[in-house]
């Protein structure tokens, strides 16, 4: 019985994940995507993958080029969705139009998302009156939990929002199967720019960068 529940779950997850991954192929291949940012320095170690099995341990590296159209791409309207605090609020996307927005996915378990929180927390703490950071956790409620993801924040002293997508509606909207993925959004809700690898602090500002300009 354990087994077949396992493997129920299991072909669930995949169908989430094949699901997500076409909802982002859409997104980024309509012609008026956002610019793909891409770490200084990428490594095989710069993006773990989403394995639709819990226990599994499979990794990639994603990394790209900008792309260097010289036509002007038409604005792409961010998909809302809905995700929630530890305290259970629930928090929509749009709920934070009006400021520039940096969204990134996340989960503790993930080194290569570990290795740029640093980064997030620094910017936070310059910007964070006039931007955004949305800090969504992968919580699947088995290999990521609400409690291991509060830990990890609690332990290295973070303060940026964290939410968390308990009912899968901001990874599959957004289609994100490699962690860490991090989408930049203007002010009005429309793409900038996203990158699918961790970032260095350089890279990160150069896409808030394209969402903010200091007053």
């Amino acid at each position: 019985m354990k087994s077949k529940k396992a493997l129920l779950i299991t072909a669930a997850a995949f169908v989430v994940l094949i699901a997500g991954a076409a909802v982002l192929y859409g997104i980024l291949t309509s012609g008026n995507s956002p610019e793909l940012l891409s770490s200084a320095n990428p490594s095989a170690e710069d993006s773990v993958s989403q394995d639709p099995s819990p226990s599994g341990e499979s990794s990639q590296a994603q990394s790209g080029q900008a792309d260097s159209s010289d036509e002007v791409p038409e604005l792409q309207q961010a998909p809302d969705f809905t995700v929630y605090s530890a305290d259970g609020s629930r928090a929509q996307l749009s709920d934070f139009f009006g400021k520039p927005i940096v969204l990134n996915f996340w989960a503790s378990w993930c080194v290569p998302c570990k290795s740029e929180m640093p980064h997030f927390q620094e910017l936070y703490q310059e910007l964070g009156e006039d931007v955004h950071f949305l800090m969504v956790n992968m919580t699947d409620g088995s290999r990521e939990t609400i409690d291991t993801a509060q830990e990890y924040i609690a332990e290295e002293g973070y303060t940026f929002p964290v939410y968390f997508d308990t009912d899968y509606s901001a990874s599959i909207t957004y289609g994100v199967y490699a962690l860490p993925t991090t989408f930049f959004i203007d002010s009005e809700g429309y793409f900038a720019a996203y990158a699918m690898s961790a970032l260095d602090m350089d890279t990160l500002k150069r896409g808030i960068d394209m969402i903010y300009t200091a007053q």
